[in-house]
C-alpha cells in the first residue's frame, strides 16, 4: 500500500528533523517519493508526524492471565496510544522460558496486525531464580532480552553465571534493581508517608544495594545490561557514574515515578500500588532531571492492566499495577513541558532511544526504516475515564486528569491501523 502524509510536522529525533512536510510510503517502508498518486492521502495539517512509539515494559497478560487483559483489547490500546513496538516482559503464566511459548506469543500478536511485539525471555528457569533458560533457544525463537521481570534473583552467584552466559553470546540483559531481602514485605516506599499509614516499608538502599551489585558484575563480565524502572535519586546518581565509566549499561524510568511520588498514595489509594513502589518528591525530582539530561535513557507506560477484583482491595492486599499505554504520549509531553525540553527532545525518549536498547530500526522516519507512525495533536485534550480507555485495565492513577496528547492516527507497516 502506498501512503502520503502531507503538511504535517514531521519530527524525526534521531536525526534532528522538525520541519513542515510530507512523508511517503511504499511497501511497509519509508521512502522518498512516491511513483504516481498514493492509495491513501491523510492530511496531517496542524498535527505532528512522528515516528511510532516504542514502550519497553507492557504486560498483554497472555499467555495465562487473560482474566486481567486479551491481548486483543491490550493491543488494541498500544495503537490508540500510538504504540508502534512494545517489549513485553517475561512474567505471563507460564512465564516466557520456553521457545514454544514465545513462538505462540508471536504468531497470536502478529495475527492481530497491531503493534509490533518483541518478547523479552526469562532469564532462569519459571523465573525461580536458580537454573538459566536455554537462551540460545529462546533468541531463535524471537526473544530480543532475558529479564526476571519484577523477580529478582537472591543468589548472586546465579546472576553472575547468567551474566557471563549471557556476555558470551552477546544476549542483553534486562534488570530490575532490587535486593530480595530488604524489600521482602512491603509495599510502600520507606518514609513519613509509609510510618503515617502503617504501611510496610521498602528502603530506598534496596534498589542502590542491589545496582551496585549489578554493576559491579557487568564490570567484571561486560554484559550489556538494561536496567529497567530506576524509582530512586540514588540510583540515577550510579547509573551517571557508571555511564561515565563506559560500562554497557542503559536505563528507563516510568510515566508514573517521574509525575507521582508517595504523597500521591493520599489515603491508602491502591492505583498508586506499584513496583518499585512511589518514592519520594526528591526521588521522583532526581528521576524527571535525569530523564531530561540523559542520565536516564528512556521513558515507559510500565503498562500493568490489573482486575477490578484485585484493585479494589486494602492498599497492602492489592495487586501491584497500572494501566499506562495510551497515557505514554500525553505523559511524555507533560513531563517534557515541565523541563523546558524541546519536542524532539521529548519524543526521543519514547522512540529513537528505546529503538537503540530494543536493536530495531524503528524510531525514525527515514528512507528504508519501518513505516511506524504516530500523528498526534499535542494541544488536543484527553480526559482520563474507564471509558475512554481501551485497555481492559482500567486501574491508573491519573483517572480523571486532563492531558494534552491525541493520537489522531496510528501506522504500523505502512498499514493505518488505528484513526481517531
Amino acid at each position: 500500500m502506498s501512503l502520503l502524509i502531507k503538511n504535517g510536522r514531521v519530527i524525526d529525533p534521531a536525526s534532528g528533523r522538525d520541519a513542515v512536510g510530507d512523508v511517503f510510503v511504499a511497501d511497509g517502508k519509508i521512502v522518498e517519493g512516491l511513483k504516481g498518486k498514493a492509495e491513501k492521502t491523510i492530511d496531517a495539517k496542524g498535527l505532528v508526524v512522528a515516528p511510532g512509539f516504542i514502550d519497553l515494559s507492557v504486560r498483554l497478560r497472555e499467555p495465562g492471565q487473560e482474566h486481567k487483559a486479551t491481548l486483543e483489547s491490550e493491543m488494541d490500546a498500544a495503537v490508540a496510544g500510538g504504540v508502534t513496538s512494545l517489549a513485553c516482559p517475561p512474567d505471563t503464566d507460564p512465564p516466557l522460558d520456553e521457545p514454544g511459548l514465545v513462538d505462540m506469543l508471536r504468531r497470536r500478536a502478529k495475527a492481530l496486525s497491531r503493534a509490533r511485539v518483541y518478547p523479552v525471555g526469562a532469564l532462569t528457569e519459571k523465573l525461580a531464580g536458580t537454573a538459566l533458560t536455554e537462551m540460545g533457544q529462546l533468541t531463535d525463537a524471537g526473544c530480543v532480552a532475558f529479564s526476571q521481570a519484577n523477580a529478582p534473583i537472591a543468589d548472586t552467584q546465579v546472576l553472575w553465571r547468567a551474566l557471563q552466559y549471557a556476555a558470551t553470546f552477546g544476549f542483553p540483559v534486562w534488570l530490575r534493581a532490587e535486593d530480595v531481602w530488604l524489600a521482602k514485605g512491603g509495599v510502600a516506599h520507606d518514609g513519613e508517608v509509609a510510618t503515617r499509614l502503617g504501611l510496610p516499608g521498602i528502603p530506598a538502599f534496596a534498589e542502590t544495594i542491589a545496582l551496585g551489585t549489578i554493576l559491579e558484575l557487568v564490570r567484571s563480565t561486560g554484559a550489556r545490561v538494561h536496567l529497567c524502572r530506576l524509582s530512586t535519586a540514588g540510583a540515577v546518581e550510579l547509573v551517571r557514574r557508571a555511564k561515565a565509566e563506559r560500562l554497557p549499561v542503559t536505563c528507563d524510568v516510568s510515566i508514573h515515578h517521574v509525575h507521582l511520588c508517595d504523597v500521591d498514595l493520599g489515603y491508602f489509594d491502591s492505583h498508586c500500588r506499584l513496583e518499585p513502589p512511589l518514592r519520594s518528591q526528591r526521588d521522583r525530582d532526581a528521576l524527571a532531571r535525569g530523564l531530561a539530561d540523559g542520565a536516564v535513557d528512556c521513558l515507559c507506560s510500565d503498562h500493568t492492566p490489573v482486575d477490578e477484583d484485585r484493585k479494589h482491595l486494602p492498599f497492602a492486599e492489592a495487586e501491584p499495577g497500572a494501566t499506562g499505554l495510551e497515557l505514554l504520549l500525553p505523559l511524555a509531553l507533560k513531563w517534557g513541558a515541565a523541563h523546558k525540553l524541546a519536542l524532539p527532545a521529548t519524543l526521543a525518549r519514547i522512540t529513537s532511544e528505546p529503538a537503540k536498547v530494543l536493536g530495531v530500526a524503528s524510531g525514525r522516519i527515514a528512507p528504508g526504516a519501518p513505516a511506524d507512525l504516530a500523528i498526534f495533536d499535542p494541544q488536543a485534550v484527553v480526559r482520563v475515564a474507564p471509558e475512554t480507555l481501551k485497555s481492559q485495565g482500567k486501574n491508573t492513577p491519573f483517572l480523571g486528569y486532563e492531558l494534552a496528547g491525541r493520537v489522531r492516527c496510528t501506522v504500523v507497516a505502512g498499514n493505518v491501523v488505528y484513526e481517531g
